[in-house]
């Protein structure tokens, strides 16, 4: 990978960045705790408690990811970044771009 490429993959895994952070904060709206005394239908508050589950469950996906990226964006600059962890070969630039936040290889990701 050469130095315009890793140019360009740390803004578009900075851009990533802000869009997890965007996601979270909705999220964080969505997953409140839904109140007892709240007059909704029977029907309707199941429905909002099963939503703030899925919110919730999103939430701590994003946040992982967002983790995960801002990991990446600091390791971008290493000479071992774009290096399988598990067999030493390169990384191939597609899965790199789509999830630079992995660490192996298609054929490693998969054996595991």
């Amino acid at each position: 990978m050469n130095q315009d490429e890793r140019q360009q993959l740390k803004r578009d895994i900075a851009e990533e960045i802000e869009s997890q952070k965007r996601l979270i904060e909705s999220l964080t709206e969505t997953s409140k705790p839904v109140a007892p005394d709240n007059a909704i239908g029977r029907l309707t508050r199941m429905e909002a408690i099963n939503s703030k589950s899925v919110s919730e469950a999103g939430l701590n996906s994003a946040k992982v990811k967002l983790a995960k990226l801002e990991t990446a964006l600091g390791k971008v600059d290493h000479p071992d970044f774009g290096i399988c962890l598990q067999c030493g070969k390169p990384i191939p630039a597609g899965r790199i771009k789509a999830m630079p936040e992995n660490v192996l290889c298609v054929p490693c990701a998969e054996k595991r």
